[in-house]
């Protein structure tokens, strides 16, 4: 790993370590070397301690002469420094540490005894590949923050894992990284920082990502409140865009802007012909010459048909397929499909014609079938009153009527025969049904208007007390 890659994870554990810590350590940085006055009351271990963890050390007394530096930093009070000359083993073992203290008038340094606490501490580090100051646009000012934790605001130099950012206003211009001498700007990998974004950082691709109801501002790293969120655009067809001004109304899919208005056009996309015009501020689909709107559907195109008779429109895959324009009906004539207008509906139906909703049709009398002309009646055969299964051809009303398709007269013709036949079934079974009663009832009453005094006979098996018993009878009646 670099010494730059080295500082940089360093600062960053350091940074996430202090968090919000206050008052934020002042430092500044000049060549390879830093100086940082650190305000945290400790005694002489504490303060060589908090150094290191920073990747310092104290400053030693041979730096503290040069009191430019303790002016840059504002020292006044009295702070823990260190004597490098001295062994570690010695120094441990002193009852009196080196302090600088600005209180006697200047900055002097004194010895304080090490188990002393003084209000802070000054540290110094030894950098590598720093980067020189951010040329920020417009003279705007620019703060640094030093991976070490302090502030470096008019500094010289500055090391990896700076972050530099240039204010402008509410939210900043822009966000800057040292890294092997250069500035990197935001966002930068998520990995480092959380790629110096305000909330969340996405890898692929590489970008910052804000919460839900906020929109990531220009500078691509702070979020704001997403001005589209209170739907600022009611018109019809508008919806809101955000820009880098704010937000604009624009138009929907399907609508185009003509005079600040957005107008639908999305019957374009449906029109037959492909062809479409605007009357009165509403597009309508046209169609080509020869060819009118259908009036069951704006974006269909049916035949204009001028004369009485005018060819229909066929499938060329199926010519049984054929519509006619709205006012006239589908007849064969000659093996070829016209339409007729419904005017000349009497002209062209064998027995009678009945005017639709959009169209027209011929029907024919009792006992009469439409042929497959659709105009001519034939006679319904014996086999077909019997009900030979044979379906009549119905004729369809023309395709842009609305109404239902009216019950054809064979229809009825053949409903009527068939009760007609179901009644004079009854009628004869009824007939039988009295006949055969009657003639019971008359073999009941030819006994009853016989003589008073006819006698009756019985049959019956004959035997020797039989015989015995009807002579005593006959006797008896004798007697009488």
């Amino acid at each position: 790993m670099t010494p730059s890659a080295r500082t940089l994870l360093l600062g960053a554990l350091v940074l996430c370590a202090l968090g919000d810590a206050a008052p934020t350590p002042r430092g500044h940085c000049a060549g390879n070397r830093c100086f940082a006055l650190f305000q945290d009351p400790e005694d002489f271990d504490g303060a060589r301690k908090g150094c290191r963890v920073s990747g310092g050390d104290l400053v030693d007394l041979v730096d503290v002469v040069d009191e430019r530096v303790l002016e840059i930093l504002s020292v006044h009070g009295s702070y823990w420094v260190s004597r490098n000359d001295t062994p570690a083993e010695t120094t441990a073992g002193l009852q009196s540490c080196p302090i600088v203290s600005s209180d006697t008038g200047g900055y002097k340094p004194l010895w304080e005894p090490c188990t002393g606490t003084r209000r802070g501490y000054l540290c110094a580090y030894q950098i590598a590949e720093p980067c020189m100051g951010l040329q920020a646009g417009g003279g705007a000012h620019v703060n640094y923050t030093t991976p070490m934790g302090f502030r470096a605001d008019g500094s010289e130099t500055f090391p990896p894992g700076t972050i530099a950012v240039e204010v402008g206003g509410t939210f900043a211009n822009s966000k800057h990284v040292c890294f092997s001498a250069d500035w990197i700007r935001a966002p930068w990998t998520c990995e480092v920082l959380g790629g110096g974004c305000e909330h969340n950082c996405s890898s692929e691709p590489k970008t910052c990502v804000c919460p839900a109801g906020k929109i990531l501002h220009r500078n691509k790293i702070s979020c704001t409140a997403d001005p589209c969120e209170s739907n600022p655009c009611m018109g019809e067809g508008e919806e809101c865009r955000n820009t880098k001004e704010g937000f604009q109304c624009v138009c929907r899919d399907g609508f185009v802007e003509e005079d600040g208005d957005c107008v639908d056009v999305t019957i374009c996309e449906r029109c037959e012909h492909m062809t479409c015009q605007k009357f009165n501020s509403v597009y309508r689909c046209t169609c080509r010459e020869g060819f009118r709107s259908a009036a069951h559907d704006p974006t269909k195109c049916e035949v204009v048909c001028t004369e009485k008779d005018c060819p229909a429109m066929c499938d060329r895959n199926n010519q049984d397929l054929c519509y006619c324009p709205e006012g006239y009906i589908k007849v064969k004539h000659g093996g070829e499909t016209i339409c007729t207008a419904i005017s000349d509906c009497e002209e062209q139906c064998d027995h009678r014609c009945e005017t639709l909703s959009g169209g027209g049709r011929c029907v024919c009398h009792e006992g009469f079938k439409l042929h497959e002309d659709m105009a001519t009646c034939v006679p319904i055969t014996e086999e077909e009153e019997e009900g030979s299964g044979a379906t009549p051809l119905p004729l369809l009303p023309n395709p842009g009527s609305s109404g239902p398709p009216a019950v054809s007269s064979y229809m009825k013709t053949g409903s009527v025969l068939g009760i007609s036949v179901l009644a004079a079934l009854c009628a004869a079974l009824m007939y039988l049904l009295i006949r055969s009663a009657a003639r019971r009832c008359g073999r009941l009453q030819i006994s009853s208007i016989k003589r008073q005094d006819m006698d009756i006979f019985y049959l019956q098996q004959v035997t020797s007390e039989t015989y015995k018993r009807l002579s005593l009878d006959t006797q008896s009646r004798s007697n009488f």
